[in-house]
């Protein structure tokens, strides 16, 4: 089913909309709870900081892809806003191959270069090899992120939220299984975690494919539409190119905090890594919100209806305020416990560094939610460069302030953890600012063309 975003409830349609993203991304982020809890409960320590140290590079070299998917599915928003059917089957077909040939180069780069990204890292030397035997499976599986973030995003242009979460749904339920199976009865090995992930992930590209060809023909490339259109491409690396560099200035950034992380040790890897597989799961549905909103943003942006943009943008500001003033509470009150699912007892220190960190960056969830709108509204009015400077200036104080502070003796690791709400907070205001004397002031629709 398609839902028509320029039409109706702004709330409700948001709303609607979005949930299914919620849901969808929470058993995505499930993928990451299973393998965290399944390694730390049976695996130790060491093989959890392996696993855990690995996250930031992983999200770093997929946040290349999920950048152009996103970038492409504004311009499927877009064309479809404004029912250019024709131009967007064109679309997706050069940005199908274009997205396909850049991942397929990620994925062997990757393989080639590992060694060194693992250095680079200083990933410490009693869990290198850990490290890198995940790794290495995982960067397998790299075509198969592309395949389903790429039909993710046409589907959701569409305004088909709910199959995406459909198929992770069954993907999620074998992630599980397969976990289970190959870590308690194959092998106790941190590459059996990784099998078991690739595997579910080709489950779910492979689904999406055939549900898209087969109940969304209609807007599947024909013969007409299979040719280079070169304002279509320009289009689209306009879009993707810069949502590219936002998605990996960003998770640079965060890799370049993981590798000052790693040098305080095995258990303050451990720590962290925990914290934050439950902080990502605590504040991924603004994440969520901020991508359907930007959907949103962009198909009313195709149809011209700017009052209906600007409205969108006050509706969801409070509704994500609402949402994250109620999970710091949770995070801040339940840290220990929540450590206590995925850490031993025995683990006193590794609990200790996670409660720190969550009670200091998870009490400031309204900095990235708000930031999270600001990302999906810049982009979904075609203007995805502010997006990337909001990210330069969230990421560069908050690696600036890390490596600083870090090194000060009597702070220490509490330097990284208060430097991320801090550039969560700058990067907010920036946004605004630009909001209000570049775009509420503004007259003419042709500025959202």
């Amino acid at each position: 089913m398609n839902t028509d975003l320029t039409e109706g409830s702004i709330t409700k349609s948001m709303i609607i909309f979005a949930l299914p993203l919620i849901f969808g991304n929470m058993l995505q982020q499930l993928y990451n709870v299973v393998d965290t809890y399944i390694v730390g409960q049976f695996l130790g320590a060491s093989s959890l900081a392996g696993v855990g140290a690995s996250y930031s590079i992983v999200t770093f070299i997929t946040s290349l892809i999920l950048g152009l998917c996103m970038g492409a599915g504004v311009l499927f928003s877009m064309l479809f806003g404004a029912k250019k059917y024709h131009e967007m089957k064109n679309s997706f077909f050069v940005s199908f191959i274009f997205i396909g040939i850049v991942s397929l180069v990620i994925m062997f780069l990757s393989l080639m270069f590992i060694d060194p990204l693992l250095n680079f890292m200083n990933i410490p030397e009693n869990i290198y090899k850990l490290t890198k035997d995940y790794l290495i499976v995982i960067f397998w599986g790299i075509f198969f992120t592309f395949l389903y973030n790429y039909f993710a995003s046409l589907l959701r242009a569409l305004g088909d939220s709910k199959t995406p979460l459909l198929f992770l749904g069954v993907s999620t339920i074998c992630n599980i299984v397969l976990d289970i199976l190959f870590v308690l009865y194959v092998s106790k090995d941190v590459r059996s975690v990784a099998y078991a992930t690739v595997i579910s992930q080709a489950i779910s590209a492979i689904s999406m494919i055939i549900y898209s060809f087969y109940k969304k023909h209609e807007y599947i490339p024909q013969k007409d539409n299979i040719y280079f259109d070169k304002a279509i491409f320009n289009k689209f690396i306009s879009y993707s190119l810069l949502t590219c560099i936002q998605q990996s200035v960003m998770n640079f950034g965060i890799m370049l905090v993981q590798g000052i992380v790693n040098s305080f040790g095995v258990d303050v890897i451990a720590g962290f890594s925990t914290a934050v597989k439950i902080d990502t799961f605590a504040y991924m549905p603004v994440q969520d919100f901020g991508n359907a909103f930007s959907t949103f943003i962009a198909q009313n942006s195709g149809a011209k209806k700017e009052d209906r943009v600007k409205k969108g943008l006050t509706t969801a500001t409070m509704i994500s305020i609402i949402f994250c003033i109620l999970i710091s509470i949770v995070i801040f009150m339940f840290a220990g416990e929540l450590m206590m699912i995925f850490l031993k007892a025995k683990e006193v220190k590794a609990i200790n560094v996670g409660i720190q960190y969550l009670r200091i960056e998870g009490a400031c969830y309204i900095g990235i939610g708000i930031l999270f709108l600001w990302y999906g509204f810049y982009r979904g009015i075609g203007k995805p460069f502010i997006s990337v400077v909001l990210t330069v200036i969230s990421l560069g104080v908050r690696v600036v302030l890390s490596y600083t502070l870090s090194q000060v003796p009597s702070i220490g690791v509490l330097g990284i953890w208060w430097s991320i709400p801090i550039g969560w907070f700058l990067a907010d205001m920036t946004g605004l600012i630009y909001y209000r004397y570049k775009i509420a002031s503004h007259k003419s629709l042709s500025f959202f063309s």
